[in-house]
């Protein structure tokens, strides 16, 4: 029997990514390669670091749920992983983005959606929050769930 929470927090992933797919989708050319401060990403590389991301947030959300620690998992090596990212897809187009968003979006709720009650509770240090020992449940909603909404309100207030 699929958990409640589990599918609840699907359906919170799906809403965050469908949001920033639809703010995505209504952006101008120019809006799209704007510079977001502090940031120094162009919102269109901001959106496709969130619709990258979601595979290594759920691969994490796993590695907890099946018991085992995050380790090795600093901010340093996150500004790492988000400055190359920001390199390699600078000229990222936003069809493709969207598209990218919305399948990896799935993917990731699909994922949560098949965790057991058991596996959203299960808990152990996480290297990213000083080895603070974390729930699955929690990890889910403060990286693949929350991040989306978090980049949408940035991109909204720097580009209103």
């Amino acid at each position: 029997m699929p958990s409640q929470r589990a599918n609840a927090l699907a359906e919170r992933i799906e809403q965050g990514a469908a949001a920033l797919a639809a703010f995505a989708e209504g952006l101008s050319d120019e809006q799209w390669r704007k510079t977001i401060p502090p940031d120094g990403r162009t919102a269109g590389v901001i959106i496709n670091h969130v619709a990258s991301i979601y595979p290594l947030e759920i691969e994490l959300a796993q590695t907890l749920a099946s018991g085992k620690p995050i380790v090795g998992v600093t901010w340093a090596a996150v500004a790492d992983v988000n400055a190359k990212h920001a390199a390699e897809n600078a000229k990222c187009d936003k069809r493709g983005t969207v598209e990218l968003l919305k399948k990896n979006s799935k993917a990731a709720a699909d994922a949560v959606r098949a965790m057991s009650d058991a596996e959203l509770d299960r808990a152990a240090p996480v290297s990213l929050n000083y080895d603070a020992p974390l729930t699955t449940q929690f990890f889910i909603e403060d990286h693949a769930l929350r991040h989306s909404f978090h980049h949408l309100a940035k991109l909204r207030a720097a580009l209103a």
